[in-house]
Formats: structure tokens, C-alpha cells, sequence
């Protein structure tokens, strides 16, 4: 990390401290630039941040791994995604929406580095 980064997390840290429903902070222009692309990702949905939560929803695992609901709910039935019921509703284990993307990750890796190799040997690169 950083010196600068550092220093805007430390000082992060202690207005967070300081309690209150208002937060005042100075921190540079590009750690304000990086919060601002971060909630504008969450604003859309494409960042979802679990607070020490172990469990999310599986409208948030779909935002978490960048596809739908009804694709986690079909990942849940394969037995693909861990998950518990909490009455009527689904609750996926966080570990188990890390451990899908690390092996999907894994999974991806040598077909796309055969397609990018497929490319070259078509020079459809630029």
C-alpha cells in the first residue's frame, strides 16, 4: 500500500471513530476518486459489500459474481453454491461465492489463453 493510500485509510479510520451519522475527512484526490468509483459501482449494483456478514442474499451473490438471480438460484439447486434457508428466504455462504469465482477463474484461464492464441494465429489482433 502506499504512503498516501495509508495515510487516507488512517484517517478514514479515525473519523469512523469518532462516531456519528456525519463523517468529515480530508483525503487526496485520488483515494476521493477511488471512493467515488466504488459507490458508483454499488449504486449500480455492481458492488455488493457484506459488513462481517458470513451470509448474503442471492439477489447480492448475483451482484457479487456479475449474473442474475435466477443464474444463482440454478448454482444453488446444482448444489454448485452452498446455502441454508432462514424460513422461506436463501442465505449463500460468502466462502462459497469466493470459492465459485476462484474456480471459475481457474476454469476460464486456459480457454481463453487458447482463444487468445486462436487470435493470433488469425491476426485479428491490432
Amino acid at each position: 500500500m502506499s504512503d498516501l493510500l495509508a495515510r487516507d485509510t488512517a484517517a478514514l479510520h479515525h473519523a469512523l471513530e469518532q462516531g456519528g451519522d456525519e463523517v468529515s475527512v480530508s483525503v487526496s484526490r485520488s483515494t476521493a476518486e477511488l471512493l467515488a468509483q466504488l459507490m458508483d459501482a454499488r449504486a449500480q449494483g455492481r458492488v455488493v459489500v457484506a459488513q462481517n456478514e458470513d451470509e448474503v442474499t442471492p439477489a447480492q451473490a448475483a451482484a457479487m459474481l456479475g449474473m442474475s438471480r435466477p443464474q444463482v438460484r440454478r448454482l444453488m439447486d446444482q448444489g454448485t453454491l452452498d446455502f441454508r434457508k432462514v424460513g422461506t428466504h436463501h442465505r449463500i455462504l460468502v466462502a462459497s461465492v469466493e470459492a465459485f469465482r476462484a474456480a471459475e477463474r481457474s476454469r476460464r484461464g486456459p480457454a481463453l489463453a487458447e482463444l487468445a492464441d486462436l487470435q493470433n494465429e488469425l491476426g485479428l489482433t491490432e
